[in-house]
């Protein structure tokens, strides 16, 4: 994605925000959230044409530079390994929990092992110590799958969402699965409070997509810095 495909990006996202919640636009809605969050995973998943986001991280990425802690960057230290990890997590815990109502990816693939990590949470919060672990020794091929695989899994929810239920507020027994599951760090306990504030449209248009955007856009950047010679 070049600039100004970047620029369409933001603003298909304006549009999507301010159709989003009315049901006589749910099929446009739910297409143009599809053709948005296709643009944020690996063209694979979507049967795209045209390189996403992730495709443009990936390319000529250095495993080194994937898992360089600290990084020197004006907005973050993390490794590009977190970023990846951090987004799909947060994804797969709001989209299967609170919107789909079913399970983690990571538990029903039981992912954990092939991650070579064993972080059950979001990733907020983490200490640097936690952090220079991840990045060291978690398996990036398998995270690749693991992130393609939440992203599959949140299409098929949100495709099977009827007219009139992107309203619907985030149901607080839902948080509570996600509580005991010990998807966040308690120092992090703030994110359930503001998952649980959010309708299933504001899941949609924040840890689905923007959330998604913000993180990969990062990475770019960090592997930009790192790879520049």
């Amino acid at each position: 994605m070049d600039v100004n495909q970047r620029k369409q990006w933001n603003e298909n996202h304006k549009k999507l925000t301010n159709m989003i919640l009315k049901p006589s636009e749910h099929e446009n809605s739910v297409d143009l959230f599809l053709s948005q969050h296709g643009l944020l995973h690996s063209s694979k998943i979507s049967d795209s044409r045209a390189a996403s986001l992730e495709d443009e991280l990936l390319k000529d990425l250095l495993e080194e530079s994937f898992r360089t802690y600290p990084v020197t960057a004006p907005d973050t230290r993390n490794s590009i390994v977190w970023h990846i990890w951090h987004i799909t997590r947060i994804e797969d815990m709001t989209m299967n929990i609170l919107v789909g109502g079913g399970n983690q990816i990571l538990h029903s693939g039981h992912w954990a092992n092939k991650l070579n990590v064993d972080y059950p949470h979001s990733g907020n919060e983490m200490t640097q110590i936690e952090i220079a672990d991840l990045s060291e020794n978690m398996d990036i091929n398998a995270l690749m799958e693991y992130r393609s695989a939440v992203g599959r899994k949140t299409r098929e929810i949100v495709a099977q969402l009827s007219p009139g239920e992107f309203r619907k507020k985030v149901d607080a027994e839902r948080i509570g699965i996600l509580e005991e599951q010990k998807a966040v760090k308690n120092e992090a306990s703030w994110l359930l409070d503001y998952w649980g504030n959010k309708t299933i449209a504001g899941l949609m248009l924040m840890p689905a997509t923007r959330h998604l955007f913000l993180h990969l856009n990062k990475s770019i950047r960090i592997k930009q810095r790192i790879q520049k010679n």
